[in-house]
């Protein structure tokens, strides 16, 4: 009787004994502080790393393909335009309003699209006046905004008309072009102005801006361009929610000959 009932007792002890050896998971695997923190780092910076990285270009003018400190400086660049460095919605809203009227006057002009990412690099970021006296979408100064048709004085300041505004700068840039001949070296040209950079060049004996060794506001300025212009344009991969991409216009807008004050 006891032979009978022990028989299936062992058996019952068997099956208990397999499932906790088929149950048995293997420890994880501790990971210091300092590589997990390599992790995230490695994570966030493929999260920021554009799609077509080789195909990150200003007005056609693409970067340097294997050089390691373009790269470099690119990749800093757009991790400071992400929302979790910038926070703001107000680019795109500003854009949103802007472009339509910036952009058939850029193609009237023969300006690359490309420049209505300037206005927002000069003055979407940080309103007002800079320290130098600089105003206005284009930030221009008085003497320079004077030069190219704007009016200038105590009674009224067209460097706050968009249609205007944007009319002196394409002539700006286009004098600028002919000086320079690449639409990179006119964007730092405007950044820091023209006789420095002739200067520049002819001391480097070097005409390519990304293989210039320039000030540090001039030397990121078109890496800031080309970072406006991916978070406008894909937004979502750089943390902006609910934000549509902006595409060109390129067509009559009713506004594009009203201005904006």
């Amino acid at each position: 009787m006891f032979k009978k009932h022990l028989i299936p007792l062992v058996a019952i002890l068997v099956m208990l004994l397999m499932v906790k050896v088929f149950a048995y998971t293997r420890p994880a695997v501790k990971t210091s502080l300092g590589e997990d923190k390599k992790i995230n780092i490695i994570q966030k910076a493929e999260e920021l790393k554009p799609k077509h990285e080789e195909q990150l270009a200003f007005a056609e003018e693409t970067l340097p393909v294997g050089d390691e400190k373009v790269s470099k400086k690119m990749k800093k660049a757009l991790a400071a335009f992400s929302y979790q460095k910038l926070q703001t919605n107000r680019l795109h809203e500003k854009a949103g309003k802007w472009f339509p009227i910036i952009e058939p006057i850029l193609a009237a002009y023969g300006i690359p699209n490309d420049f209505k990412y300037l206005p927002l690099v000069e003055s979407g970021l940080l309103d007002g006046v800079s320290p130098k006296g600089a105003a206005g979408y284009w930030q221009f100064m008085p003497g320079t905004a004077r030069t190219y048709g704007l009016k200038v004085n105590g009674q009224i300041d067209e460097r706050y008309n968009l249609r205007k505004s944007t009319i002196a700068a394409c002539k700006y840039l286009n004098e600028l072009y002919d000086v320079f001949e690449s639409w990179t070296l006119v964007a730092a040209a405007y950044n820091v102005g023209d006789t420095h950079m002739k200067k520049q060049i002819k001391k480097q004996n070097q005409d390519n801006y990304f293989k210039m060794k320039l000030n540090r506001e001039t030397a990121s300025y078109v890496y800031k361009l080309i970072s406006m212009k991916e978070i406008l344009e894909n937004p979502a991969v750089y943390g902006y929610k609910n934000q549509r991409p902006f595409i060109a216009y390129n067509v009559e807008n009713e506004n594009a000959n009203t201005a904006i004050e």
